[in-house]
């Protein structure tokens, strides 16, 4: 089979590999109708997030048919329809009982971090779902039926963005009312905003650079702000009284941009190299693809200063262990911090039914579909942030064949 794999910093290629088979008997293979690219990715492509397997096959969203179930499987069938979770999880421990899936004890072998498809060493080095087949661990809990009214580019979305936006928003403990800051306006920020609008919001104030986000936020309702004509911390203290937000959501993560022009260009250049550098040690950018963000803890700064004293702050962009965060004046502020990655089994059955009710339209952010054989130019052309790519689809070739 055809799939996206990793072969280094900078390095990705689409392979012929061989196709996934049954290794323990609550494994499950799927065959793919649908993938998707991340930001997530990203990280990994850029080397703001290490580890990775020169092998593994990328991704990490999925929809398909099931086409082969071991045998512990009893709630699934061969052809049954299903979105994969991102995040792996076994479903009989404490914290998935819990409904903390992405701690899970027993999915992980390589330690108790986060397991999750295409991901690195640290995350149990699972192949991911940017393929025509893939095998999922625990697939009694990691599958999820699909009822037939709801399309495949509506479930492709419910495997990632909209349930970790969803809990980003929940994290955020957003009140009636509540004035909301959203910095990083990706599929996941601009998700968030329609969070936000669940938990009834009053105002929400939406911040990036890039147009098409912006428009889309706009379109959304929210007052959005691009920091490269704005200084992003000032325009949130005059719309709120000079109060700040109550609730301020980071949606950016570590490969965060500084502002290279307007009132907020004049923060510290030499800060953000210096760190940059300790983020991602290894780059390997070439032709305008892969060059790591160059402020990596910028999110996190204009969080804690966006928002109100005694607010919330969710932080839902990934980041690693070498970003810096302004402990003292978080402190000093009185804030609480909720952060985490997140728990996709545990929302994404609730959140079907906001799709199949419209109460929520995931597609709406869907802005490309892609077959699988374009795949590499798909992934240069969202990672150089081009117009209008907001969220990319990745259709495998079976599927092609089909139509």
């Amino acid at each position: 089979m055809r799939a996206v794999v990793f072969h280094g910093i900078g390095d990705i290629r689409l392979d012929e590999v061989d196709d996934p088979k049954i290794k323990d008997p609550d494994d499950a293979i799927v065959g793919l109708t649908a993938s998707a690219i991340c930001g997530t990715d990203l990280h990994m492509i850029r080397g703001t997030l290490p580890g990775m397997k020169k092998g593994t096959i990328l991704g990490h969203e999925g929809v398909g048919i099931i086409e082969e179930i071991g045998k512990n499987i009893r709630n699934l069938s061969e052809g049954d329809r299903v979105v994969i979770p991102s995040t792996i999880a076994c479903g009989n421990c404490s914290y998935c009982r819990a409904g903390y899936y992405a701690q899970c004890d027993h999915a992980n072998p390589n330690g108790p971090g986060t397991a999750f498809f295409g991901g690195p060493k640290e995350s149990g080095s699972f192949d991911g779902l940017q393929a025509e087949k893939a095998r999922v661990p625990f697939a009694n809990v990691g599958l999820v039926k699909l009822p037939a009214d709801v399309s495949d580019d509506e479930a492709i979305l419910l495997s990632d963005i909209v349930p970790t936006a969803y809990m980003a928003a929940e994290n955020a403990q957003i009140k009636p009312g509540n004035t909301v800051a959203i910095f990083g306006l990706g599929p996941v920020g601009q998700f968030c905003i329609a969070c936000a609008q669940l938990q009834r919001a009053g105002r929400i104030i939406a911040i990036d650079t890039i147009p098409s986000r912006l428009e889309m936020a706009r379109s959304q309702g929210a007052e959005v702000v691009d920091f490269n004509s704005e200084d992003p911390i000032e325009i949130i203290k005059e719309l709120t009284d000079g109060i700040g937000a109550d609730r301020v959501i980071d949606a950016v993560g570590v490969d965060a941009n500084r502002p290279h022009k307007g009132p907020a260009s004049k923060q510290s250049k030499s800060k953000y190299e210096r760190e940059k550098k300790e983020v991602a040690p290894e780059t390997n950018a070439k032709d305008g693809n892969w060059e790591p963000g160059d402020a990596p803890s910028i999110g996190l700064e204009w969080s804690v200063k966006a928002v109100a004293k005694a607010g919330t702050i969710s932080i839902i962009g990934v980041y690693g262990d070498k970003n810096s965060f302004p402990i003292g004046e978080a402190m000093n502020k009185n804030l609480t911090v909720t952060m985490g990655n997140c728990n996709h089994r545990r929302y994404i059955p609730q959140l079907l039914e906001l799709v199949r009710g419209n109460v929520l339209v995931p597609s709406r952010v869907l802005t490309q579909v892609e077959p699988m054989a374009s795949a590499i130019d798909a992934y240069k052309s969202f990672d150089k942030r081009e117009a209008g790519w907001i969220k990319v689809k990745l259709e495998p070739e079976q599927k092609e064949a089909a139509a």
